[in-house]
């Protein structure tokens, strides 16, 4: 109940800053992201550069994909920042938003504990992983919150060939939370789970799980940007959220951030840059 007034609050003032975009010609935008990048620093390093270099702020608001898109379906966001990539195109098709932008990526991993009851460890394909755990019922521990990395997981059960179901799969009833709180409940509870590496990465120090699968290109993790269509919902800040997205995906701006970010703290960046122009910029 919290949660859900909370939630309420939040829309609420996003409305009324939605509404001062157009009335009083301020220089804002609201996002709403996916809680993976947020929760891993990078939203917040990329909205003060941009508001820095341009006087444009952008706030966001964080929620597991699904219920992102649904804010934006509402017309409460400018932009949303999203990884589930047949949600997004069904969100560009109905109308709701211009055109999806590829930004980042990252990747999935699946952990579990140290001893791996299952015995997947160092297995090449998460899709044979999924399925010992399955035969050995051994505890798997999802968000099951229609977010991005739930739906990453349940493709992930599709190439497996399995519908999960049992004593031994256990939904997270607190994974809208995000993936932090996921992650941090199957360590607790000894249970595999899959994971982007960004989280993994960012509580590492705090938990005893570990890496057992990783670097199966089916686990590839990769990030949108979609500007709210302005045809649909006439108060949405369109031109500065296009002007924040170009940023975004520019090789000397906001993809130089995302390449380095992470390096300093952790030895290695949390996410990759994607862009159009990055990899045009990339190709000798």
């Amino acid at each position: 109940m919290k949660q859900l007034i909370w939630l309420g609050v939040i829309i609420l003032l996003c409305s009324c800053a939605v509404t001062g975009n157009n009335g009083g010609g301020k220089k804002f935008i609201l996002m709403a992201s996916t809680i993976g990048p947020i929760d891993a620093g990078i939203v917040g390093v990329l909205e003060d550069a941009f508001e820095k270099e341009t006087g444009i702020r952008v706030r966001h608001v964080g929620a597991g994909t699904g219920a992102t898109l649904k804010m934006a379906e509402g017309g409460q966001m400018d932009l949303v920042m999203v990884h589930a990539k047949a949600l997004e195109e069904k969100f560009v098709a109905d109308g709701f938003g211009t055109e999806r932008f590829d930004c980042m990526y990252n990747d999935f991993v699946i952990l579990g504990p140290e001893n791996d009851p299952a015995g997947i460890r160092g297995m090449k394909k998460a899709g044979e992983a999924l399925k010992r755990i399955s035969e050995k019922s051994a505890l798997f521990i999802s968000r099951g919150d229609n977010s991005g990395t739930h739906i990453a997981e349940m493709d992930l059960w599709k190439i497996a060939g399995i519908k999960p179901a049992g004593s031994w799969y256990k939904i997270y009833e607190k994974g809208a939370s995000g993936n932090g709180p996921t992650l941090q409940y199957a360590d607790q509870e000894k249970g595999y789970v899959v994971m982007d590496r960004a989280t993994y990465l960012t509580l590492k120090g705090k938990i005893k799980s570990v890496i057992l699968v990783e670097n199966d290109e089916a686990m590839l993790n990769y990030i949108s940007l979609i500007p709210v269509n302005p045809k649909k919902f006439a108060k949405v800040n369109y031109e500065d959220s296009m002007i924040f997205v170009k940023w975004l995906c520019s090789p000397e701006k906001g993809q130089k951030i995302i390449r380095d970010f992470g390096k300093d703290k952790y030895g290695a960046p949390l996410f990759f840059p994607n862009s159009k122009e990055w990899k045009q910029s990339n190709k000798n």
